[in-house]
């Protein structure tokens, strides 16, 4: 990832702490669905092991660089999502965030299968603000089909917690079934599946997931997809496709920042996009995309 240009620094500084602490604990505002953060602080917040300071790209993206960020744009809520690559199944320092910066960040988090019992594992996280869960295949094309995601899924159902699938579009009509089995797990699909513009087959599988009340997806991370770069107009088709199937309400907007900081990729354009350029979007609909729906799922 390229590192955060002169422009995007410059607004950082321009907003200064001080107005972290104004909004906090407001509901005004837009919420970014998808962000990850990190800290230097290895003493508090150890990275997973073998990763060390010296991998962290960029060295640090704290709390309070994401919420500078955010104001930047009106955004004064964050979804937070468990970033293993450097923190493995550790949840901490998220979860010191958001107790840090009260009603400004809801976790999705990791869990470790290996833990005796996960429904409480997941009770007790919950009380600490994880209301989500980042699950993945990790290769495994029957995924879904272990012990561990039948009893994570189950007891979304019934602690109204999220399972935010991180998939590449040939997992996509494998979600199905365990939609159908579970059908009042809050289902939340990162990135829209990784599908592009080539994906059509499965572009019509995740618009075939709409028919389940409680699946919603993520247009996010637009830096990378199509041209990789703003405004990402190539885009728009993908994300009408989506809109026509499961409408406004079940589409929230993410960042996937610091990822999304790069080059000509800004927050600005990562937001405009929905904010100012898809003339298809109704006044109430960007207010779904740009955070009725995530506070829906993530800050009830």
């Amino acid at each position: 990832m390229n590192p955060i240009n002169r422009r995007q620094a410059l607004a950082l500084t321009a907003a200064g702490l001080a107005g972290c602490t104004a909004l906090r604990g407001t509901s005004s505002g837009h919420i970014d669905a998808h962000s990850h953060i990190w800290t230097t602080d290895v003493e508090k917040f150890p990275l997973r092991e073998g990763v060390t300071v010296d991998d962290l790209k960029p060295r640090s993206f704290t709390a309070e660089d994401l919420i500078k960020l955010g104001h930047t744009e009106g955004v004064t809520r964050h979804v937070l999502i468990s970033h293993g690559p450097y923190y493995g199944y550790d949840n901490d320092y998220m979860i010191h965030a958001a107790a840090a910066h009260p009603d400004v960040f809801a976790v999705v988090g990791a869990l470790n299968p290996a833990l005796p019992n996960l429904p409480t594992a997941m009770r007790t996280n919950r009380a600490r603000g994880i209301t989500g869960y980042r699950i993945k295949p990790e290769g495994n094309a029957r995924w879904l089909e272990v012990d561990t995601m039948q009893i994570m899924w189950r007891a979304g159902a019934e602690q109204r917690i999220a399972m935010c699938p991180l998939i590449n579009p040939q997992f996509v009509a494998g979600l199905g079934p365990m939609c159908e089995k579970f059908p009042e797990t809050p289902v939340v699909i990162d990135h829209c599946a990784r599908i592009d513009a080539q994906h059509e087959k499965e572009l019509a599988d995740l618009c075939a997931l709409a028919k389940h009340p409680n699946v919603h997806v993520k247009v996010s991370a637009l830096y990378a997809f199509g041209a990789k770069q703003p405004p990402y107009d190539e885009q728009i088709p993908r994300i009408k496709a989506l809109y026509e199937a499961f409408g406004p309400h079940r589409l929230m907007w993410a960042s996937d920042c610091p990822y999304q900081l790069g080059g000509d990729n800004t927050y600005a354009a990562s937001i405009g996009l929905i904010r100012d350029c898809i003339d298809f979007f109704s006044t109430e609909d960007k207010q779904w995309l740009l955070g009725r729906t995530a506070e829906k799922v993530y800050f009830g």
